[in-house]
């Protein structure tokens, strides 16, 4: 009787453990699909979307679908996202990254918003492969322009490394998020990727890109496509 019981502890503890695993996939599955809708929807509005020359420029792309004030303390706001760069056969699978901060402003008085981060130089790439950075100081940042045929400035692209972007009701614009912190989220990519691989690696294009990422991938390097077509 004693071994059925212990039996039957193992097994409902390994069905627990599967089940966690299974549901923390579908979390991070349900984040990239969101990150997806970001990119499509703003790719659905030109005149009111990252410019494509821009988009041509574009070295890594990170977005944070439903950035949260105070999500986490007063006056803090919180956001989970996914980010890809570009590599010599294509753009890199994803990894997670998280957002904290307390300087951005919602806009229109909502709670949450969208953030799409633009990589306009080969640096992003190495910035995002570190631990922890600081829009503004450890990341050069800004607000990037809006419209199908808006140009940054010399000066802009000439010391942004990232330009930035929102979204709240449906409304895009170039957005400052100095003294924002990206952090790499280290927990959520060994989740997805069911083992320890470095950010270094993924990024590098050394990772094959999972199935359920595949439709946000396509949509980053269709932007990119575009951009390229339209120099």
């Amino acid at each position: 009787m004693k071994t059925f019981v212990a039996t039957a502890c193992v097994v409902l503890s390994l069905n627990g453990a599967a089940f966690a695993a299974d549901a923390s996939t579908a979390k991070l599955d349900s984040r990239i699909s969101a990150a997806h809708a970001v990119l499509h929807e703003l790719m659905a509005t030109p005149d009111k979307s990252i410019p494509l020359d821009i988009a041509a420029k574009a070295q890594c792309v990170a977005v944070v679908p439903g950035f949260k004030k105070g999500a986490f303390l007063v006056g803090g706001q919180y956001g989970q996202g996914v980010a890809t760069c570009r590599t010599s056969s294509g753009w890199s699978a994803p990894v997670f990254i998280q957002m904290t901060g307390a300087s951005f402003g919602l806009q229109a008085g909502g709670q949450s918003t969208d953030l799409v981060l633009v990589g306009v130089n080969r640096k992003s790439l190495d910035d995002l492969l570190k631990d922890k950075v600081k829009l503004g100081g450890d990341i050069a940042a800004s607000a990037g322009p809006v419209g199908r045929d808006s140009q940054a400035s010399t000066t802009e692209l000439a010391n942004a490394e990232f330009l930035t972007y929102s979204r709240s009701k449906g409304l895009f614009a170039g957005v400052d998020l100095t003294g924002d912190v990206v952090n790499q989220n280290s927990k959520d990519t060994e989740s997805y990727y069911g083992h320890d691989v470095t950010y270094e690696r993924i990024l590098s294009g050394s990772v094959p890109t999972p199935v359920s990422a595949k439709h946000f991938i396509a949509t980053v390097n269709e932007l990119f496509k575009r951009g390229k077509a339209n120099q």
